[in-house]
Parts: C-alpha cells; sequence; structure tokens
C-alpha cells in the first residue's frame, strides 16, 4: 500500500498529483489548485468530501480537463461549434446572437458552455455566496463578477474551481454517485457516453489513491477485498471500490448502496417460476382426468386394480386405452395451452 498519501486522505494538491502519476506542468497545476481550493473550501456542503462522490466527481473533472491541461474550450471552429451560433444547439445553450458560441464557449475543468449556462453559474454562485454570508453573520460576502458581461471572469478563482461544482450540484449528480453508477454520472455530465473508458480509468486510479493504494496498484487492492487478483479494474473490482469508498464516508446519503453489478450464473436445472406454473396449471386443469386414470406421481398407479374380476380389468383396460387415444387427440390443445402462458407472461 502507497504511504505517500494515506488512506481517506482530504483533497490536496499531493492527492491530484498522485492520481495524475506524473509531474503537472504550471499550468496544470493552477488548473488543478483552483479545484483544490474550492474543494476544500465549498465541497463539504455539497457532500463532496466523501470519498465515494470526490472520487467520481474528480474522474469526471480529469477527464473533462484532460488531466487539468484544459480549462478552456478549444475553438476551432468546428462543424459542431459552428452550430453555437444558429439552430436548436445555440438555442438548447441559449444563445442568441452571432458571436455568442465563441464568446460563450466552454469554460472551466467542466466546460461550462453557452449563454444560458454561463448565466446559471452566475446566479448560482451568487446564491451560495448569499447563503455563507447567512450562515456567518457579520462576514462580508464575496462579490460575484457577472459572468455573462465577462465570461472569462470564470477563470478566476474561486469560480473557475466552482465551476465543476456548479454542474454537478445543478444536474444532482450525488444521487448516481451514491450509488456508484458511473455510467449515469458520465451521462449526466456529458449526455452520452463519450470518453467512457477514459472516465472508467481516471475513476479506478482515484478511488485507489484515496483509499491509500498507488494509481495502478488494482492487484493489491483486490487482494485485500478478497476479489480475483487479475490487476483489471473490471466492474466487479470497480463496485469493491466503491464499497470501501462508502466504508469511509463518514456521512452517508439515505439510498448510497453498493454499485450495481451484473453477473451472469449458469442454473443446474430449468426452473419454471411460481407465476408461469400456476398459469399452466390453470390452463392445463381440463386434461387432469386424463392423468387420473392412472394415479399420481411417475408410476402407473396400478396398485388400485387389486380385487377386481378378469372382466372388470378387461374393461377398465379398454376405458384406460380410449383415454390414453384422446389425451394424444388433445395433446395440441395442452400445447397450444403452454403458448397461450408464454404470450400472457411474456
Amino acid at each position: 500500500m502507497d504511504k505517500t498519501v494515506p488512506a481517506g486522505a482530504a483533497i490536496s494538491l499531493a492527492l491530484i498529483q498522485k492520481i495524475i502519476g506524473r509531474k503537472m506542468t504550471k499550468a496544470q497545476t493552477a488548473n488543478a489548485n483552483s479545484v483544490v481550493v474550492a474543494l476544500q473550501r465549498y465541497g463539504p456542503r455539497f457532500g463532496l468530501d466523501q470519498p465515494h462522490r470526490l472520487a467520481q466527481f474528480l474522474a469526471q473533472v480529469l477527464h473533462e480537463s484532460g488531466a487539468f491541461v484544459f480549462d478552456r474550450e478549444k475553438w476551432g471552429p468546428t462543424a459542431q461549434q459552428k452550430k453555437y451560433d444558429t439552430g436548436s444547439l445555440a438555442k438548447k445553450l441559449g444563445n442568441t446572437r452571432a458571436g455568442d458560441g465563441f464568446l460563450f464557449r466552454g469554460r472551466t475543468g467542466m466546460q461550462i458552455t453557452g449563454r444560458a449556462n454561463t448565466r446559471d453559474f452566475r446566479d448560482w454562485c451568487r446564491k451560495l455566496m448569499s447563503g455563507l454570508v447567512l450562515a456567518a453573520p457579520g462576514s462580508a460576502a464575496l462579490p460575484v463578477p457577472d459572468f455573462e458581461k465577462t465570461p472569462d471572469a470564470m477563470l478566476t478563482d474561486p469560480w473557475e474551481g466552482l465551476g465543476p461544482i456548479w454542474y454537478w450540484d445543478s444536474r444532482g449528480i450525488s444521487r448516481y454517485a451514491d450509488q456508484g453508477d458511473i455510467e449515469m454520472v458520465t451521462k449526466a455530465i456529458n449526455g452520452g457516453l463519450t470518453g467512457y473508458q477514459d472516465r472508467l480509468d481516471w475513476y479506478a486510479r482515484a478511488a485507489l489513491v484515496l483509499l491509500g493504494f498507488g494509481p495502478s496498484n488494482v492487484t493489491a487492492f483486490q487482494k485485500q477485498a478478497g476479489e480475483k487478483a487479475d490487476g483489471i479494474a473490471g466492474p466487479r473490482t470497480r463496485a469493491a471500490l466503491h464499497r470501501a469508498l462508502l466504508a469511509r464516508s463518514a456521512v452517508l446519503a439515505p439510498d448510497a448502496q453498493a454499485a450495481p453489478v451484473v453477473e451472469e450464473k449458469q442454473v443446474e436445472k430449468p426452473v419454471v417460476p411460481v407465476a408461469v406454473e400456476a398459469k399452466v396449471k390453470e390452463k392445463t386443469d381440463r386434461f387432469g382426468w386424463l392423468t387420473g386414470i392412472f394415479g399420481g406421481g411417475t408410476g402407473l398407479g396400478l396398485g388400485w386394480l387389486a380385487g377386481f374380476d378378469w372382466q372388470a380389468i378387461v374393461a377398465i383396460g379398454g376405458v384406460a386405452i380410449a383415454a390414453v387415444a384422446l389425451f394424444l387427440i388433445f395433446r395440441h390443445e395442452v400445447v397450444a395451452a403452454v403458448k397461450e402462458v408464454r404470450e400472457e407472461l411474456g
């Protein structure tokens, strides 16, 4: 286990450096520090001091920012970026004038894009600062710039670090993080699953470091967790990481739970669900008198013939033969009944 970053360590620049696993440039360090400062100062208000949420949060920010290389959207403009000015995408982003696409291009580690998002971020920051003043009477509110008028002000502290926190809070992403559902966390941020594998990889690295392991030391964690030590951070290992992080979270949301892991298990023999069995019985009871003649179970149940004279036995035998013939005639109805059950239940 890596001792340079203790298990359960609070967010710090050293922790970010450990997750990335290589020396950061000055620009990376500055961008990462903005997020660290915001998390230290404001993160607890949004539960982002809880390890299981922090791991998910960092994974997404690390992907969106290219490991803190980018704090603003690179502009071409590309074919997609040209849609920021006119059309349905521009309308969705709240862009209303020619040039809004470039003016409100993505900023901060979570790439806040568009006039509407920029305005919403400004209003959220103002509400946050007012709330802090109410919580600490006598303190002065930190003035919030009008980001709609000067979007680049979002790239100053503490606003640059607050950008990803706003996005996380405004989309209610903690509920997915509490369930260990990385797919839904990603969809809430990206709108799809673009870069999903990279996000999964960052999650594993962040979780391992928060638990006191090296960012690539999957095998050591698997051994400690009692999982198959194959060195692969697959679904089972990610679920185990989530459980381990939950165990370190001081205050859990009511719906915090183990991550969903789907496993395929081979069944030794087919099992008929109770609902299906009941339906089949309901549909085929009208043929029960045929099998009743021969008794229950797997045998023929002929013991009841003892005591009859031979003429009676011959007569009963004739009835039995007729019953078999009738069963063969009606077997198609039995098949049809089973088919009907399948259609009703399927």
